[in-house]
């Protein structure tokens, strides 16, 4: 059944791309978590729908752009939303969290304005909501691969910066990381992400891929590295387990690979709690050897 699978060029394009998004997701979401940023990638994927819905807007409304990708709009829209966000943290300093709602309401906004001027819902529009399996195309496979490539560089190149903005910003800033500069990097690497993951997972499940592998990892890592490759791996298992489930059971990809990645994450929660159990009791055990 998985030989058969394979036959069709759709399908390669989609699970490469799945392990490609499998990868830099959970990647970027271990520093999206520890930032206590979870909700970004929410307002962003919600700004990313605003650049599809005004590229089908554009394309049924102009004939010269009849043959516009939307995933390219959804990118512009996704990594200026991401500026934006950084500019409203620095503006509201003692109430960083408002800039999440309001780009978040910004980009619903418009997405209900263009979804509406487009006519409403489509086929198209659905699969960039939920994710499918068969709508990932050669061209937008090299454009996610060239950007995840990107991403995984740039990670690697200020891995240190990252790291010590992520969990000391005021240590960072005091040994000379430009702070506000690594912060905007970093905001454009998420909104990049966002934008590649939304033909697989969907825009509005997006953010699970980002955060539920990390949130199984950390009740297991031990150390900010051995999460982020605990979280890669569970990642992987649950977009590969989620689209050969959405192809032989004709649903969307979103929905499989969320509900494989909260079962991960219980999996995760129920192995800590047998773990702990059995550390006490050995410990019990070994009290008593010594009282006797």
């Amino acid at each position: 059944m998985i030989a058969t699978l394979f036959q069709y060029d759709f399908i390669r394009n989609t699970f490469i791309v799945g392990l490609v998004i499998g990868v830099v997701a959970p990647l970027l979401g271990s520093f999206i978590v520890v930032r206590r940023l979870s909700l970004m990638a929410d307002a962003l994927s919600h700004v990313s729908l605003a650049g599809i819905a005004v590229s089908l807007f554009l394309s049924k409304t102009y004939g010269p752009l009849a043959g516009l990708n939307p995933l390219y709009l959804g990118f512009g829209f996704a990594t200026g939303g991401s500026l934006l966000m950084e500019k409203l943290r620095s503006v509201y300093r003692h109430f960083e969290e408002l800039a999440i709602p309001i780009i978040m309401s910004t980009g619903m906004g418009f997405s209900v304005i263009f979804i509406s001027m487009a006519n409403g819902f489509n086929t198209d529009l659905f699969s960039y909501l939920f994710g499918s399996v068969s709508a990932v195309s050669r061209s937008d496979m090299w454009t996610i691969a060239g950007i995840a490539i990107f991403v995984f560089v740039v990670i690697l190149l200020l891995y240190k910066e990252l790291f010590l903005l992520s969990f000391d910003e005021e240590y960072a800033k005091v040994s000379g990381i430009r702070a506000k500069v690594f912060d905007m990097i970093f905001m454009v690497l998420v909104a990049l992400v966002i934008a590649s993951s939304m033909r697989i997972v969907g825009i509005l499940l997006v953010s699970s891929l980002m955060t539920l592998p990390v949130a199984a990892a950390i009740r297991i890592a031990r150390g900010f590295k051995q999460t982020i490759i605990i979280a890669v791996i569970f990642g992987e298992i649950a977009v590969l387990g989620g689209l050969i489930s959405a192809y032989y059971l004709n649903l969307a990809p979103g929905g499989t690979i969320v509900i494989l990645s909260v079962l991960i994450l219980i999996l995760t929660m129920i192995y800590q709690k047998i773990r702990i159990k059995w550390i006490l009791s050995k410990r019990g055990e070994e009290n008593g050897i010594i009282s006797e």
